[in-house]
């Protein structure tokens, strides 16, 4: 299973992009609605989104990855998330995936989780990215986890995340499907 955490302020291209085009790899996403008292959920350009289940409700038994969308204030409000950061640590400690795209990534940052990894993430966040050799790249893939720089790489940063769960194969039979190659 694969979690997006979306919290008030998301980026909604970052968000999507990956929902999407995993959906579309047939794998089993589920979006969860992170610090609001119901499922819906906000993003930074005000489209409306009924996450899967509320952030109570996560449970890391079947985790293959979880997925940070950028955005603001959905960076910051992902930050103050007990339960994010409960469920990254777990990430980290199991060897479980994790995406963070655009501001994202200065979460893993702030929280010590990048250390000694190759990282990259939206102008003006390198400061953040406590720990990490900083990459220009527009995605980078190191020690289970994957940063990307900001929604313009959403799609590139998508396949990304397929490849590294279902294999070229399968990714390149999807970017065709859609007209990405």
């Amino acid at each position: 299973m694969i979690y997006v955490f979306l919290a008030d302020g998301f980026e909604e291209i970052e968000a999507i992009t990956p929902i999407d085009i995993l959906r579309r790899a047939e794998l089993e996403v589920v979006t969860v609605a992170v610090g609001t008292p119901n499922l819906t959920v906000t993003g930074s350009h005000g489209i409306t989104v009924i996450a899967d289940i509320m952030q109570e409700k996560v449970n890391t038994d079947q985790l293959e990855m979880v997925i940070l969308p950028g955005g603001m204030p959905g960076t910051l409000n992902l930050k103050s998330s007990n339960i994010v950061r409960s469920v990254l640590e777990h990430c980290r400690q199991y060897g479980v995936y994790i995406g963070a795209i655009c501001a994202a990534p200065s979460v893993l940052g702030c929280w010590n989780m990048l250390d000694g990894v190759t990282a990259t993430c939206f102008d003006g966040f390198e400061k953040d990215l406590i720990g990490a050799q900083y990459s220009p790249l527009h995605v980078c893939c190191d020690q289970k986890i994957v940063t990307a720089r900001g929604a313009g790489v959403a799609v590139e940063f998508a396949f990304k995340l397929a490849e590294l769960l279902c294999g070229t194969e399968k990714t390149n039979f999807i970017r065709k499907s859609m007209q990405c190659q």
